[in-house]
């Protein structure tokens, strides 16, 4: 498949981008410095500049035949937002895109998590739900993670709907190669066209 990973200098954009080359996939990846994607060149690896600040530098770099996974993680309100509107507008043939456990249409299923992340993330919750939402009326699959962390590919991993998600425990992790895992899974075989589904280490 032709791929294109947004946000690809990121830890969990790398993990992606690695992943689907060895996966055989051809790989777009983007950063505002492409030298920055701390990857070795491949046949089947294209690095280049784009910002979702400059929605033409997004449309430019995708491919309307493939598939968009976004990594994109932000401190500054509004920039997720803009990436959303950005890749919807380049009209790839589906988006997937990582968000946040306990945000948007996982608060309601997180339990009492959902309420301490919505005050640490203050006025940057509006623009994740904003950016989920954007993907989701556009038939993508959002990727609602726990608390991040390094590691390698958990071997019990699985990929629920919000039907059967869990109480959000800020205690609990899920490692980005496992998050990178299930995007990429949706990428191949998709499940959860159009809803939200959540990453589980088991």
């Amino acid at each position: 498949m032709n791929l294109t990973v947004l946000a690809a200098s990121g830890r969990t954009g790398m993990a992606l981008t690695r992943q689907a080359l060895w996966r055989g996939h051809t790989v777009t990846a983007i950063a505002r410095d492409p030298e920055r994607i701390a990857l070795p060149d491949s046949p089947n690896l294209r690095k280049v500049a784009g910002d979702v600040n400059d929605a033409a530098s997004i449309v430019a770099a995708v491919d309307g035949d493939g598939v968009v996974l976004s990594a994109l993680g932000t401190d500054r309100a509004g920039t997720l937002l803009a990436g959303a509107r950005a890749v919807v507008a380049a009209g790839p043939r589906r988006v997937i895109w990582l968000g946040a456990y306990g945000t948007g249409r996982s608060a309601g299923v997180a339990g009492e998590g959902a309420g301490m992340l919505a005050a640490v993330l203050g006025e940057r919750l509006a623009d994740k739900v904003e950016a989920d939402d954007t993907v989701l009326a556009a038939g993508g699959t959002v990727f609602h993670a726990g608390m991040l962390a390094d590691g390698p590919v958990s071997p019990g991993r699985r990929t629920v709907g919000l039907a059967a998600a869990p109480v959000f425990d800020l205690g609990a992790q899920v490692s980005r190669e496992t998050v990178a895992a299930a995007m990429l899974d949706e990428a191949e075989t998709p499940a959860f066209p159009g809803a939200v589904a959540l990453p589980l280490p088991e």
